[in-house]
């Protein structure tokens, strides 16, 4: 196997346990609960804290990767994060479980961006978009990995344990990829001068006229509501509510959050091919998928406790295929934006997309333990939480509709 190759295989296997680690905490929630004493809020908190940490070590990310080189960039973070996951497994309280999962944001955060580097640098053009596809299909792998396996591997040693081998393992390759990774190919050399710094007046100037846009503060708002709604649900609260307000076991909640997935996997070619070649548009499919997101959370909002799990599959599998429809924002604001700015925009839109999740972790966590104190992850909570999750999306849909399409300038 060609050098490039195994450098695509190790950095897409690091990338794969950055997913894995986001979405850990929905099938083990209830252990955390009970190991670190935690209720609603706090549990919601401690899943928030990753996100957090993620989104706003892209900045420094986004300074340094170019002055440092991918391999030391992510090498270094990833040993951060690894001690992130053993303190982790050690938490008894809160505190700790904070710092574990902080760690854990930090050090996960830059296996995407540097894999993607490395991949401009070792592979052609022609094959940028095919590969990019397939780190993001080995990445929703992650997440599914969360799910029903980790049940498995939980189920065997238990959940500190279990962290304590995936760290294992997540030291095992970044070992791997710094001896075998390198920033550039050997037909370059390694003594020629780096590309010169960006202008900073001219970056500026250019991120100053990306906030004047309309089109991408909307843009921005409706993939922090997507994506934040989507990916709480997905990181920690399906598993609270399929255990405790619909009273699934832990197996078949993990099976439902791989349904889930699934389901996004599998929505995301089919919305691109139906926006590029027969309804040959981006404003109204993703502006129709968060009017279908509002009618399928309804009607998650109006389940009984102790609904069917065929009904609950499909509801969850409808959930991760309209979700889908996301994707295409980024190739909204691209299209939006003149080419010189196409990468700020995108970098722009992901801040807001990865602040998402951390504000709707928390946010609906302090909701449901402030309006029912006494019984925060039952039926009557997660129906409150859902009903102001259909307000959001609805409330995005209508602010969509104020932005233009974009086929007609690709075109």
């Amino acid at each position: 196997m060609s050098r490039r190759w195994f450098i695509f295989l190790i950095t897409s296997a690091n990338f794969f346990l950055s997913q894995f680690y986001r979405a850990s905490n929905a099938v083990i929630a209830n252990d955390l609960i009970e190991d670190l004493a935690l209720d609603t809020q706090g549990l919601g908190t401690i899943s928030a804290a990753f996100f957090y940490a993620f989104a706003l070590t892209q900045i420094p990310i986004s300074i340094f990767l170019d002055r440092i080189g991918p391999r030391r960039m992510m090498t270094g973070l990833s040993l951060l994060g690894i001690a992130g996951a053993l303190i982790f497994a050690c938490a008894h309280s809160i505190g700790l479980g904070l710092v574990g999962r902080t760690l854990l944001g930090m050090g996960m955060a830059c296996n995407l961006m540097g894999t993607l580097k490395l991949m401009t640098v070792w592979f052609g053009s022609a094959t940028f978009a095919t590969l990019t596809g397939v780190i993001f299909s080995i990445g929703t792998v992650g997440n599914m990995a969360a799910a029903t396996p980790l049940v498995l591997l939980v189920n065997a040693m238990g959940w500190r344990q279990a962290f304590m081998v995936i760290a294992g393992v997540n030291l095992l390759l970044v070992l791997i990829l710094y001896v075998v990774v390198r920033d550039t190919p050997p037909d370059r050399s390694s003594t020629s001068p780096q590309e010169p710094l960006p202008d900073v007046r001219r970056a500026f100037s250019g991120l100053a006229l990306l906030l004047k846009k309309k089109e991408y503060w909307i843009i921005s708002l409706a993939s922090l509501v997507s994506y934040g709604i989507f990916g709480a649900f997905q990181t920690l609260w399906a598993g609270p509510y399929l255990m405790e307000a619909m009273g699934q076991s832990v197996m078949n909640a993990g099976y439902l959050i791989l349904i889930m997935n699934l389901g996004s996997i599998l929505g995301g070619p089919v919305w691109g091919i139906l926006s590029d070649r027969i309804l040959r548009t981006r404003k109204w499919v993703v502006s129709g998928g968060l009017l279908i997101l509002v009618f399928i959370v309804l009607l998650m909002a109006g389940l009984p406790g102790g609904t069917g799990f065929l009904v609950l599959a499909f509801l969850f599998f409808s959930f991760g295929f309209v979700r889908a429809t996301g994707l295409l924002m980024y190739v909204h604001i691209k299209e939006s934006m003149p080419l010189e700015m196409a990468g700020t925009a995108m970098t722009g839109i992901n801040f807001f997309t990865m602040i998402g999740p951390a504000l709707f972790l928390q946010g609906l966590g302090i909701f449901m333990q402030s309006l029912y104190p006494e019984s925060s992850r039952g039926v009557e909570a997660f129906t409150a939480s859902f009903l102001v999750c259909a307000c959001c999306f609805l409330l995005v849909a209508v602010s969509y509709l104020f932005t233009r399409d974009t086929m007609h300038r690709r075109e």
